[in-house]
Formats: C-alpha cells, sequence, structure tokens
C-alpha cells in the first residue's frame, strides 16, 4: 500500500460504501476466534444494508457479495494485527491487513473508511534509502524495521560502460572520466527517484562514501530534502546491514519531527492560524483551509450533523444510526484535509492533550 492507492481509495463512492474493521490475530489461539467475530461484522453490515431504506435490495445484495469476495482475498497464513474490508456498489471491493489495531465497527457511508490505513501508513516507519556506490545505486523501501530492494522505476541505475567514456588512461573510480562518469550516473540516480517521490513522498535517508553523496547532492540540487545521512561504502551490503545502519538517522529525524509538530502548532496559535478541537477543526477543513493536520492515533468521533455542523454523540448510542450520523467524524476530517491538499500526522494518545485531540495549522 503507497500513497497513490490511498489517495484512489479516499475518492468518494456511490452511496452505500461499507467498511468492515476488525482486531485479528497473529496466532493461536487468539486467531480460531477471528473467523467468528468476521461472519458476526458481516452478518451486521448485511442487516444493516437491507434495513437502510435508501439502499435497494439489488444493490445491497452486491455490496454483501463485494464484501464475501474482499473476505476470500484475505490470507489466513499472513494475518496481522487488523483487517480492513471494503465493498461499494459496481463490483468494487478490497481487502488490507494492516499492522495496527482498530477498533472493531461496521460503516456505511458515501466513502470508505480509510483513516485506519492512513495511520497504518503513517505510524509505521516508512522511508526511502538510497545507497550510492561505484557499482550502482540502489533504492530501499524501509517499512518500520523491515527493508526491501526497489526494483522498478528505473532502478539499480548502473554506471555507464568505461569504454563510452572515451579512450583515456584515468580509473573509473578516479579522474575526470570516473568522476563525469559518476556525475552521469547521479543524474540519472536524481531523475528516477524524483518519479518515484512525486507517487509516494517519505523521508529519504542516503548512505554512501562523501564523494558519492556530493556528486548526488549537486545532481539532485535543493529541491530533494535528505532526512539523514549513512557515510561509509555499503556495496552489495544486505538490507539487515543498511537497516541498521540507518536506524540512528532515522531515530533523529523523528525526534525533530515530534518537536516540530508542537512549536509548529503554537507558532500557528500566536498569528491566528490556527484551530483546535473536532468542530472547530472539521469547520475549517471544511472551508478548504487545512494546511496541516495533527491526529491522535486513538481519536474517533462519532457525531451528528445539524444544520451543517458537526455535533459529537458521545453517550448517545440511540442516534448513531441515523441519516445524518457520521460513524467517524475524525474519520471525515481527515479525509477532507487530505483531498484539498493538506498534510495529515498521527501523534501518541496524549500528545496533544492541550489541543483537544485534534489541531490544525490553516493556510490563512
Amino acid at each position: 500500500m503507497d500513497a497513490a492507492t490511498l489517495s484512489e481509495l479516499r475518492k468518494p463512492r456511490a452511496y452505500p460504501a461499507v467498511s468492515v474493521l476488525m482486531p485479528t490475530h497473529r496466532t493461536a489461539p487468539g486467531n480460531r476466534q477471528d473467523p467468528i467475530r468476521l461472519r458476526n461484522l458481516l452478518a451486521e453490515a448485511r442487516r444493516r444494508l437491507h434495513e437502510d431504506a435508501r439502499v435497494p435490495a439489488d444493490t445491497a445484495d452486491e455490496v454483501v457479495r463485494g464484501l464475501e469476495r474482499a473476505v476470500e482475498d484475505a490470507d489466513p497464513r499472513h494475518a496481522e494485527d487488523a483487517l480492513v474490508l471494503f465493498a461499494a456498489p459496481g463490483g468494487e471491493h478490497h481487502t488490507f491487513a494492516i499492522g495496527q489495531p482498530v477498533d472493531e465497527r461496521v460503516i456505511v457511508d458515501t466513502g470508505f473508511a480509510t483513516r485506519d490505513l492512513v495511520a497504518a501508513h503513517s505510524r509505521v516507519r516508512r522511508y526511502w534509502l538510497l545507497s550510492l556506490s561505484d557499482q550502482g545505486s540502489r533504492l530501499w523501501d524501509g517499512q518500520g524495521a523491515e527493508l526491501a530492494e526497489h526494483t522498478a522505476d528505473g532502478f539499480p541505475v548502473e554506471p555507464a560502460p568505461a569504454a563510452e567514456e572515451g579512450s583515456g588512461r584515468h580509473s573509473p573510480r578516479g579522474g575526470q572520466n570516473g568522476d563525469e562518469r559518476h556525475r552521469r550516473m547521479m543524474r540519472e540516480v536524481s531523475a528516477a527517484l524524483d518519479h518515484v517521490l512525486a507517487r509516494d513522498r517519505r523521508p529519504l535517508i542516503v548512505a554512501g562514501v562523501t564523494r558519492h553523496q556530493a556528486f548526488f547532492d549537486e545532481a539532485a540540487g535543493p529541491h530533494t530534502a535528505v532526512a539523514g545521512r549513512v557515510d561509509g561504502s555499503y556495496e552489495g551490503a544486505s538490507a539487515g546491514t543498511l537497516a541498521e545502519a540507518a536506524r540512528p538517522a532515522l531515530a533523529a529525524y523523528e525526534d525533530l519531527r515530534e518537536v516540530g509538530v508542537l512549536a509548529e502548532l503554537e507558532a500557528a496559535r500566536s498569528i491566528q492560524r490556527y484551530g483546535g478541537g473536532l468542530c472547530e477543526v472539521a469547520r475549517l477543513v471544511e472551508e478548504g483551509r487545512g494546511e496541516h493536520l495533527v491526529v491522535e492515533r486513538g481519536y474517533y468521533a462519532p457525531a451528528v450533523r445539524t444544520r451543517g455542523e458537526l455535533v459529537p454523540v458521545e453517550g448517545m448510542p440511540g442516534v448513531l444510526h441515523g441519516a445524518d450520523v457520521v460513524d467517524d467524524a475524525v474519520d471525515d476530517v481527515i479525509e477532507t484535509a487530505l483531498e484539498y491538499g493538506g498534510d495529515v500526522t498521527f501523534v501518541a494518545d496524549g500528545f496533544l492533550v492541550d489541543h483537544e485531540r485534534i489541531a490544525l495549522v490553516t493556510r490563512f
């Protein structure tokens, strides 16, 4: 799952778009109850669809079949911490196993409840690691503790054969011909990397000796932000070796990011470009003013929409499935912020205690 997939899933769907979210267990004995709980959730989705006067019976049946196909696509041998199923009219269905817990729920709306996918995407430390060497440049896809080589979009990038540089006696590892050869390779690397980052922007860690990093910086220019560097030669290094070498640079980047979030919110408050609390943030986001939304990971809030405004319905279970109810208003706020091109950052629960669990830096 990458940023492009999330963007597609966030687009509005025809009603009813159904999302089924369920915590799962990776091992026995807990996983023995997962199929039973999943059947119960599918039964709830089926009941809600058939009891909804806005949904024709054939549409309800079609969406239920989509959910059933999504279940068939799930691989119980590779269970993670949660299972997310989506289905919508037209035969659309999706299945995701994610590595973070979710609240068990069924949501019927005009779009998929992607907040947990976005949270999983953000919570897992995701980064690109670019390894530079005389023999070529390799790009690695980092997700948490896992590192896998990215062998698409032009990677790995190999240097041109030395014969193409002329018949001089300069070594490909030094001298003018060698330097120009590496500069040419770094221009190819920069172009390929731009294509990757345009689709899935993440922090970039660059590993290599000082000379190679200098050539890369020269080719990439100031528009390519480097989150951290790993000095030294890692030619032929394994994924585990590279991941371990990158760990200090990533930890330093994360520390700075968390400090930066709080500083950014306080600065925004001082110049009246700030919103805090669900109702205020929802209004500002719906006006297209959201530049950077910051949300605690565990914050969910069902609400009703009254005269165009969201009103939380905590403690009012009797109205949770009415026509004007939003199952998770926080998810709606996140979706809207992303649709308007805003950034979203998830932080630990309790991190925004002074901001009512959700805060926004506005564009104006």
